[in-house]
């Protein structure tokens, strides 16, 4: 056990700071080719952010760990709702744009839906990854479509020449890869040791590790008043995990889910989603203060002491 636990920190540590710096060389690159803020936050640095949940997926399925690997895709929507985003708007409130509620929240709203869908006969099939990376693809073709470049930002983006920026994307994924399989055993030998289910510990321990990237880059952007960037990201980052990550397991390990997925985790994550696209349309050009980001804190730890119980 010891050991294990190890692993795990030893895998969140890499997995922290490798994704910060793979989204720094990312942005920098994306930057220089003339997106949008809302865009580098809904595409590289939600893809930055969500590599961890991506490869931990990939470790788990080819593992033979499905239920960790649908239980971390869940899990992380999860927190980044009612945790990064509860969190940021208590620390710094996130003025929202109209055009962000019109334009990416829909995406987000049948990303979910489809993800529900999907595991609601408690299987998730190849065919069901098909139809989710098939919603992915059109939404990244909708983002870039609508994408209208704005002022500079060049104060949150590192001086990488392409070179130096290569070097560490290839560096920071190799790193991202042995941290996550450090991360996925460790996960497995605590859940075995404990007698918790793997899809309990992938809800809780990996979901809130692999989400620490998203809180961190979300509180960072808020406070120095990029605040599409910080939104953008928690959007971004649930479209990736719904669209990319959970289809992992689908591809890989297809088969019967924890039964528990679809008949507790994925309404909560419902919910969760349908309550921020309820209250951002409510505000229209208003904001996400700290009484919704109250709530949503509330609203996740009332969400560990469900799991808890269930764990009883």
């Amino acid at each position: 056990m010891p050991i294990a636990l190890l692993a795990v920190l030893l895998g969140f540590a890499g997995l922290l700071w490798s994704a910060d710096r793979f989204v720094g060389a990312a942005a920098a690159t994306a930057y220089r080719a003339g997106m949008s803020r809302l865009l580098v936050g809904m595409t590289i640095v939600a893809l930055g952010t969500s590599a961890p949940e991506m490869l931990v997926a990939l470790m788990a399925a080819l593992d033979g760990l499905p239920d960790l690997a649908t239980g971390n895709a869940l899990g992380s929507n999860i927190a980044n709702i009612a945790l990064v985003l509860g969190a940021t708007a208590l620390v710094a409130p996130i003025p929202v744009r109209f055009s962000l509620v019109r334009r990416e929240l829909p995406l987000l709203l049948g990303a979910t839906g489809l993800a529900g869908y999907a595991l609601a006969d408690g299987h998730l099939g190849r065919l069901d990854a098909l139809l989710l990376a098939a919603l992915l693809g059109f939404s990244l073709w909708w983002l870039f479509r609508a994408d209208t470049p704005d002022e500079a930002f060049d104060d949150e983006i590192p001086a990488l020449r392409l070179g130096p920026a290569l070097g560490w994307l290839v560096v920071t994924l190799v790193l991202m890869v042995v941290s996550s399989r450090l991360l996925v055993w460790g996960a497995s030998q605590i859940a075995a040791g404990f007698g918790v289910s793997e899809l309990v510990i992938g809800l809780t321990l990996v979901a809130i590790g692999t989400s620490l990237p998203e809180l961190a880059a979300c509180l960072m952007s808020a406070l120095r008043r990029h605040h599409d960037l910080a939104i953008g990201n928690v959007i971004g980052s649930n479209l990736f995990n719904m669209l990319a990550v959970l289809p992992i397991p689908g591809l890989l390990a297809p088969g019967a889910v924890d039964a528990a997925a679809g008949q507790r985790d994925v309404p909560v994550m419902v919910v969760l989603t349908l309550a921020l696209g309820a209250w951002l349309l409510w505000q229209r050009r208003g904001r996400l203060g700290r009484l919704p980001g109250a709530l949503m804190l509330l609203a996740y730890l009332g969400y560990l002491g469900l799991l808890a119980v269930d764990m009883t």
